[in-house]
């Protein structure tokens, strides 16, 4: 059997955030629609890098060509969902040069000036790139939310605004492919554990996560309300089972292969007389 035979259901079908999808059923130490072993992820991924390369490449060219097209991958997740493993091992597989990475933490002085999405899109992606957003737009109807950093009839209002802004995103040429990390309570538990086990780890402990962790049954509900009010035709989400690293590093990169696969991507033609210059190269001295 081939690796990619092991996907029994495509990732885009298995993991998408349908209509009556329930946060409580999920099993986040499942790999739905895979049905091998890491040893066999291992394999897939090392082809899926090189079609994935290739693919990103086509869109970086398109981009430097006058091209308007470009990827936007969204990263959600709790502390220690394995967000920014993703973006080593699976945005890593392509160029860096047609990457375009923001990592959203508290807004800043400035950004507390302006409107929530203003901080998002002034980091859209430029044409041919691809966008990773580590935390995004959703921080604003999650932290906010969860933490009552402002009255319900704000967040609440949120939803609606967030879907009319990735529709005007999505129809500006930007394909957006939304990932939500969910790693158990005890899972994530066992990884905080690490950090503090191991001095090579302490630089990705906040003792602040501890804190949050006791929010876990809110958070739940605020992500739950996400996939309810945000899911939608133009910009899905895909729910990720994030307890095995290995399976959320595979699905995110057959997620990705399969936007840049839509997008039919070409390599642009030549905006020179090919024949002129190879004659001129033929003439020079070697």
């Amino acid at each position: 059997m081939s690796t990619s035979d092991r996907w029994t259901t495509p990732a885009h079908e298995a993991l998408r955030a349908s209509e009556g999808f329930r946060l409580a059923d999920f099993d986040p130490t499942g790999k739905p629609g895979w049905d091998g072993k890491s040893k066999h992820a291992d394999a897939h991924l090392a082809q899926q890098g090189v079609l994935l390369s290739g693919l990103q490449e086509r869109l970086f060219a398109e981009g430097r060509s006058d091209g308007k097209r470009s990827v936007l991958l969204v990263l959600q997740g709790m502390d220690t969902s394995g967000k920014g493993g993703v973006v080593r091992h699976v945005v890593g597989m392509v160029d860096p040069q047609g990457v375009q990475l923001t990592a959203f933490g508290v807004p800043t002085e400035e950004e507390r000036k302006h409107p929530y999405l203003w901080r998002i899109e002034n980091a859209l992606p430029q044409p041919g790139k691809l966008g990773v957003f580590d935390r995004s737009h959703y921080e604003d109807v999650l932290v906010v939310r969860v933490h009552k950093l402002v009255p319900p009839k704000v967040w609440g209002a949120r939803y609606d605004e967030i879907n009319e802004f990735e529709a005007r995103v999505v129809a500006s040429g930007t394909t957006i492919v939304k990932v939500a990390l969910m790693v158990s309570s005890a899972e994530q538990k066992k990884r905080l554990r690490e950090r503090l086990e191991r001095p090579d780890k302490y630089w990705k402990y906040n003792p602040g996560d501890l804190d949050e962790r006791l929010l876990w049954p809110k958070y739940a509900e605020a992500y739950q309300a996400v996939f309810d009010r945000t899911s939608t035709d133009v910009a899905p989400w895909f729910v990720v089972p994030a307890d095995r690293k290995w399976y959320a590093r595979l699905a995110v990169t057959e997620l990705l292969t399969h936007a840049f696969k839509g997008l039919d991507l070409g390599w642009p033609p030549a905006d020179f007389d090919v024949a002129a210059e190879m004659a001129r190269l033929d003439a020079q001295q070697p």
